[in-house]
């Protein structure tokens, strides 16, 4: 039996399912294809793959319904941030009080994330949800593209989105070419009892081996961390005792929070950019992972996701009031300029900032120690820095906007 759908999304992940969701008012319809669903029963202590949560996400997923359930399960605000570089006079703070708002963000498990937007999804009447099941093929024809799931079903779309993560099944059959590298690190994440409450403030040291934050989660005591290193040291330490870890956790991170210690598993996963040459084709848009991944060290690669998922959202729903083709190519070329340009700034970012904290040249070390020690005394300059990380400035999806 042939299913007929407007939109395909592949991928029910965080970014796949914001999709669906900004759809919900809407008459469009909509096939969601997820291979493996969410355990919904989280344990007692928290997954270690967790998101920073900036405002702009924070009302992309209010407009959407899924805010509430994710405050019913177990989420974190932190309204202060502090970072330093080992061995240096330099240092920056942030403070929500600066900026008049009531935190500077949220850490959230993943899984909650994706748990909330379910049940807002499981409740559209134009949504299907197809898992789980997983592609095996795609035909595409003038006005539509054919899909083939391994469960032997089938179904058509206008306009097929790849929200598959930063392997996309999608965009390697589509054979869209990809610019990437390697950062030369992995990063390794876990959760850390500390002697100390972190006071939902969110810390991270620049270590000559890497970048290591201390996340705030929801009980005072315990942190998630998200430590860069060179991934043989990655996986070293992934193998190494826990009290090896601890001792060597705390001393990396100046003992700032007293006595670390590890609690449940140690993960680490290697870290590379990409940056799809193209975010759409005919009957094809990519959004998320998919699209583009950044260095975790100043945590907006989920952000950068969920504005891909409003954007592209808002432009699908003023292409059908409008009775134009929701999959033409031509018809989101705005969508492709608006994300992939957001998406340059980020990785340019990002790189520019893996580049300067890279090592410990004494020259680089003066040059980072004295833009630290301006950027937290110059008015205007770290605030507009965390406005901007926050979403409260530049070009936002309705769905992100201050109403």
């Amino acid at each position: 039996m042939m299913q007929n759908v407007d939109i395909a999304i592949i991928g029910g992940g965080m970014v796949g399912l914001t999709l669906a969701a900004a759809l919900a008012d809407t008459e469009l319809r909509v096939a969601v294809i997820e291979g493996k669903l969410p355990d919904p029963e989280l344990a007692a202590l928290p997954d270690v793959r967790v998101s920073a949560l900036s405002r702009a996400s924070e009302r992309i997923l209010r407009g959407v319904g899924a805010w509430n359930g994710i405050c019913d399960r177990r989420m974190s605000p932190y309204s202060k941030m502090e970072v330093w570089e080992q061995d240096s006079f330099a240092h920056i703070d942030f403070d929500a009080e600066r900026l008049a708002q009531p935190n500077l963000g949220y850490i959230v498990e993943n899984r909650v994330i994706q748990l909330a937007l379910l049940d807002q999804v499981s409740k559209q009447h134009n949504v299907i949800l197809m898992a789980p099941d997983k592609c095996q093929n795609i035909a595409f024809g003038e006005t539509e593209a054919w899909i083939t799931l391994e469960s032997g079903k089938n179904l058509t779309a206008k306009l097929v989105v790849g929200a598959d993560g930063a392997n996309s099944w999608l965009r390697q059959h589509v054979d869209i070419p990809l610019t990437h590298w390697d950062y030369g690190h992995s990063a390794l994440v876990a959760n850390i009892r500390c002697d100390e409450p972190h006071l939902q403030t969110a810390r991270q040291i620049f270590r000559p081996d890497g970048p290591l934050a201390f996340l705030p989660l929801a009980q005072q005591d315990l942190c998630s961390i998200v430590w860069s290193l060179p991934p043989e040291q990655a996986l070293q330490l992934c193998d190494v005792s826990d009290e090896q870890f601890n001792q060597h956790l705390t001393a990396a991170f100046d003992h700032r929070l007293g006595l670390c210690r590890v609690e449940g598993q140690r993960q680490a996963f290697p870290l590379k950019m990409r940056y799809a040459q193209d975010f759409v084709r005919e009957r094809v848009a990519l959004v998320g992972d998919a699209a583009h991944t950044i260095h975790p060290l100043a945590g907006q690669g989920v952000n950068l996701g969920l504005l891909d998922a409003a954007a592209l959202a808002q432009e699908i729903i003023a292409l059908w009031q409008a009775d134009k083709d929701i999959g033409k190519q031509a018809n989101l070329r705005h969508y492709e300029r608006w994300r992939k340009a957001e998406a340059a700034k980020m990785i340019t970012a990002m790189q520019g900032f893996k580049t300067l904290f890279d090592g410990a040249n004494p020259a680089k070390k003066l040059v980072r120690d004295l833009g630290m020690l301006f950027a937290n005394k110059a008015p205007g300059v770290k605030d507009e820095f965390m406005r901007r990380a926050l979403g409260l400035s530049g070009e936002l999806p309705e769905l992100a906007r201050y109403k």
